[in-house]
């Protein structure tokens, strides 16, 4: 498919990226969320063990898995967005086979993340062949299915620094979120960069009710979360459960805070599972946790019950649905 719509494009001698395309704005929206919670930044399967030399990041436990989706449900989970991409070791089969067993939708998405899990061919693609590669999966389907990513990440950046390829990515990022209207949701290294990565994407046209900043609970500081919040993007807490990186007692106190300045509407929630080791079966939280140990934890915080259900179904539908009303290219701009 890359080398199809590069070769169409030697062929008119102009990018997908430079026409004005609210048709397939149209076309990447219209789909609906089940009813029920939504968590939006997991992994069902995933392998960077061939950079990290580790085997613990290679996530292939499908019955595990399965079984974890199973009680999720029954706490009420009934939407997965997925945001394993190419390079990260997506795999359209496995997920499509986990969300049947499991009964969740489980929701791909398009893109690639970050150096050094990029693959080689991107320094030989311009930022414009990168986003007709998004739109294709977007719009028609990825590797040629009927199967359509719903959004485009995880797409991130390194600690305090967004190397060249790096910022070519966020940029067909952008482009193809300005194109579709669907969303962008991103990596943050520890939480840096995420105000740098919010103004890169809206000042290329991204509506920033479509962007959410991942990772932001990592940066353990209020200033830094507040300061992203203040741009009207979303952000991820979405790390919930992985104490080695920051205790869920921030977690908890700064929602509370988020909660009392009334921005509790562009928070989101997830565990970002990528490890087997962090699965229950090998003695982990699993992705569970959030349900079981995490929103009581909450609730003792003082986070109503109103907050829990905006940051797990209100918030994910508005940012997931109806893209063709919340992005592409204007009707006075064609």
């Amino acid at each position: 498919m890359a080398d199809e719509i590069i070769k169409d494009e030697r062929i008119t001698g102009e990018s997908m990226a430079d026409k004005p395309v609210a048709s397939e704005a149209k076309k990447s929206g219209g789909r609906k969320l089940k009813p029920g919670y939504t968590l939006m930044h997991e992994h069902m399967t995933l392998d960077l063990s061939g950079v990290k030399k580790d085997d613990d990041c290679r996530l292939d436990c499908f019955e595990e898995t399965v079984r974890e989706l199973r009680k999720l449900y029954e706490y009420g989970v009934r939407n997965i967005l997925e945001v394993t991409n190419t390079g990260m070791g997506r795999d359209r089969e496995y997920i499509e086979a986990v969300s049947r067993e499991s009964g969740i939708n489980i929701m791909p998405c398009t893109g690639f993340y970050k150096e050094p899990f990029l693959p080689s061919w991107i320094q030989e693609r311009t930022a414009k062949q990168l986003a007709d590669l998004m739109v294709s999966e977007i719009v028609r389907g990825i590797e040629g299915s009927k199967t359509r990513a719903w959004a485009i990440g995880e797409t991130g950046t390194g600690r305090q620094q967004m190397r060249d390829t790096e910022r070519k990515v966020l940029e067909a990022a952008a482009m193809a979120a300005v194109r579709t209207g669907a969303a962008v949701t991103t990596h943050t290294t520890l939480g840096t960069l995420g105000r740098e990565q919010a103004d890169f994407l809206m000042e290329r046209g991204v509506r920033p009710e479509k962007i959410v900043i991942g990772h932001m609970d990592l940066s353990q500081d209020m200033d830094t979360i507040c300061s992203v919040l203040e741009t009207g993007v979303n952000i991820g807490f979405d790390t919930v459960g992985k104490e080695n990186y920051c205790p869920d007692g921030f977690r908890a106190k700064a929602l509370r805070e988020i909660q009392d300045r009334g921005m509790i509407s562009r928070v989101v929630l997830s565990m970002d599972i990528t490890r087997k080791s962090q699965l229950t079966y090998r003695g982990g939280p699993g992705y569970g946790f959030l349900f079981e140990k995490f929103l009581p934890m909450v609730r003792a915080w003082g986070i109503s019950g109103e907050s829990i259900d905006m940051m797990l179904m209100h918030n994910p539908r508005r940012i997931l649905e109806d893209n063709h009303s919340s992005g592409g290219i204007p009707e006075e701009g064609r």
